[in-house]
């Protein structure tokens, strides 16, 4: 049986170019698209098994990378757009029509990824932005309906791929949060 993971990793993670300069993140509509542009080079690109980020149809995790929030800015049809859920930590920005998201921003000046922009990497027009490197939030795929006994098999393929398969973020991102705790805690002191 094939594990679908993701079509822009399931025939193998592309690398990416290596000198990436941005580009303009397209949502899926025919008519009027949602047009975003991003300048420079994704960070922390990955797949992602948590049940908030956009997912393509048939894909059982997303694929989400981070961007500077000053490197990104709606350049058409923004009017499309709105906030999924504004009660959650990363406001994600979606096109009312098609439901894709287009980019997610924290607004808590307080959290340690505070800056960043979540955006879709293969929303992007151009090609050549830095491949995933991991997989975050494997086990949250159960709570989107993957059966458990599939689990296995779905943590092989993402090695298979090169994705160090997580249960939370890469220990890099997690250190950033475990980090950012400390500091609150030390001011609060």
């Amino acid at each position: 049986m094939t594990v679908h993971i993701h079509p822009a990793v399931d025939d193998g993670v592309k690398q990416g170019s290596g000198h990436f300069t941005g580009g303009t993140l397209v949502c899926k509509c025919k008519d009027r698209p949602v047009k975003v542009s991003v300048r420079g080079d994704v960070l922390h690109n990955h797949a992602c098994g948590c049940t908030k980020c956009w997912k393509p149809d048939g894909a059982t995790f997303s694929v989400v990378a981070v961007v500077p929030r000053d490197n990104v800015a709606v350049i058409e049809n923004g009017d499309k757009l709105h906030i999924v859920d504004t009660s959650a930590t990363i406001q994600r920005h979606a096109c009312k029509v098609c439901g894709t998201h287009m980019f997610g921003r924290i607004e808590n000046k307080d959290h340690a990824f505070y800056g960043l922009d979540f955006i879709h990497p293969e929303l992007f027009q151009e090609s050549g932005s830095a491949a995933p490197g991991f997989a975050a939030f494997v086990s949250s795929v159960i709570e989107a309906g993957v059966d458990p006994s599939q689990m296995d098999g779905i943590r092989a393929r993402l090695k298979e791929l090169g994705l160090e398969p997580y249960d939370c973020l890469s220990p890099a991102l997690m250190d950033a949060l475990a980090a950012q705790v400390s500091k609150s805690r030390a001011k609060a002191a």
